[in-house]
């Protein structure tokens, strides 16, 4: 039976990333089957898993997923492997909201995960030992099973730390040392892509060496407990097409690898294309999909793909086109770059969108669809997130497509839009609120033309 761990910290910064692909590369040098997943909504970070691991990683979200459906895809996330480690997001106890928080915490309770916890020990001693007695003590619920100290000044430093955890009971696996030399390069959204990175398998044999120096991987592996999950036969967001073309270059690339294994569970075939490449989406497809991802760094590409957009407009005269995040940006009129350039997009729905002057737009969201599209029928309700700098800069004619929510329940006004076959939105999905069942989870062209 697979056995899991997360790996938490108290802050973002801490080091978990580093924790995390130094102890995966180190494993499966190894011979151990690892595999990973991460907690919460997040795009970058897995790719880098799936590059130490040579599998797939999913996002695991107790906020955004109903609870059959976080046991059906940790389930598959833990599938075929000896050890599944779970990467947290920001802090171990940092959420969305006071009832239903999405926080490490929260699905380390759901799926009875011990934790194993890094602190960044740099310019204090014997505070971490009070820092990790409260993370300790905060959630009864929680089992804090390790500790990995970072970011160690000396012999000396790691000495007196280790003397004032000791009365804890807590065991310390493992203490790296300062090295700057590891640093992961990022960018607006996160960390640099990692196909960007043309020595990303050296960096990972670095991670993997420095892990291996300095914790104990075979008590690290002791920490871990089964996995008592099972799949429950059911499906994030039913597919939105039989033959789905999707976007998949530099500029799209953010869409969450559950809901891809769950449309081809239903029966869908999906169907890679570039735009970047000036390609169209394939004409035998039956619906389009445009991530999200960085089409800001890559506008003067987009704008001159003539083909692509030219292509799109031709499929989406008859079949169904849908774009989140930076897909919606594409489908406007125009995106404007850091610079204040503008760029002519597809022109299939009539907003236009603005890098120039960056504002964050960050949080999990819920909205209420209120006409049909890719995401659900009218009045149906999905969650997600927003996480995204631009910004609209002309809203566009069309009907919205959806009334948005805060965590909280806070209305934050509509979004997107809907235009003939087009719809499109800075919101991305995660998974209806109500989980669709396997056998009733055809894809949504031949649901509605039943």
């Amino acid at each position: 039976m697979t056995k899991a761990l997360l790996i938490a910290a108290p802050r973002s910064g801490s080091g978990k990333t580093t924790l995390t692909l130094g102890l995966l590369a180190a494993l499966k040098r190894q011979g151990v089957k690892v595999r990973a997943a991460k907690s919460g909504p997040d795009y970058i970070d897995p790719a880098f898993h799936e590059a130490a691991t040579g599998a797939p990683s999913l996002n695991l979200d107790s906020w955004a997923m109903p609870p059959a459906l976080l046991q059906t895809v940790a389930a598959e996330a833990g599938a075929n492997s000896d050890l599944l480690i779970v990467e947290s997001a920001m802090g171990l106890f940092d959420g969305a909201s006071a009832e239903r928080t999405g926080s490490a915490a929260e699905l380390a309770s759901a799926l009875d995960l011990p934790v194993l916890l890094i602190l960044d020990v740099s310019g204090q001693a014997q505070s971490a030992a009070a820092m990790l007695r409260g993370f300790a003590s905060h959630d009864p619920r929680l089992n804090i099973a390790g500790v990995v100290l970072n970011r160690v000044g000396s012999d000396r430093h790691r000495l007196m730390i280790e003397r004032a955890i000791a009365p804890l009971g807590i065991p310390i696996v493992g203490a790296i040392p300062r090295d700057e030399a590891i640093h992961l390069p990022e960018r607006h959204l996160g960390l640099v892509q990692a196909g960007e990175h043309g020595d990303l398998a050296l960096r990972l044999e670095r991670l993997a060496d420095l892990v291996e120096r300095s914790c104990d991987l075979a008590r690290i592996e002791d920490l871990a407990r089964s996995l008592t999950v099972q799949t429950n036969g059911v499906v994030a967001l039913p597919p939105p097409g039989q033959t789905i073309a999707l976007a998949r270059d530099e500029a799209f690339s953010f869409i969450y690898p559950h809901l891809l294994s769950g449309w081809r569970q239903a029966g869908a075939e999906i169907v890679p294309f570039s735009p970047l490449a000036d390609e169209a989406p394939p004409s035998h497809c039956d619906a389009c999909w445009l991530p999200g991802g960085y089409p800001e760094l890559h506008a003067s590409r987009l704008a001159a793909a003539n083909h692509f957009k030219v292509g799109l407009g031709k499929f989406a005269a008859s079949r169904r086109v849908h774009g989140e995040c930076g897909g919606y940006m594409v489908l406007g009129q125009w995106l404007e770059d850091a610079e204040g350039n503008r760029h002519a997009m597809t022109g299939l729905l009539s907003h236009a969108t603005s890098f120039a002057e960056r504002r964050l737009h960050l949080g999990y969201r819920t909205a209420k669809l209120s006409v049909s599209s890719p995401l659900g029928r009218s009045g149906e309700v999905v969650r997600g997130h927003e996480f995204h700098y631009a910004s609209l800069t002309e809203p566009g004619g069309e009907v919205s497509l959806a009334d948005l929510f805060d965590a909280e329940g806070n209305r934050l006004g509509a979004t997107g839009g809907r235009r003939g076959h087009v719809t499109g939105t800075f919101f991305h999905v995660v998974a209806s609120a109500e989980p669709h069942i396997l056998g009733d989870a055809r894809p949504r062209a031949m649901v509605e033309s039943a």
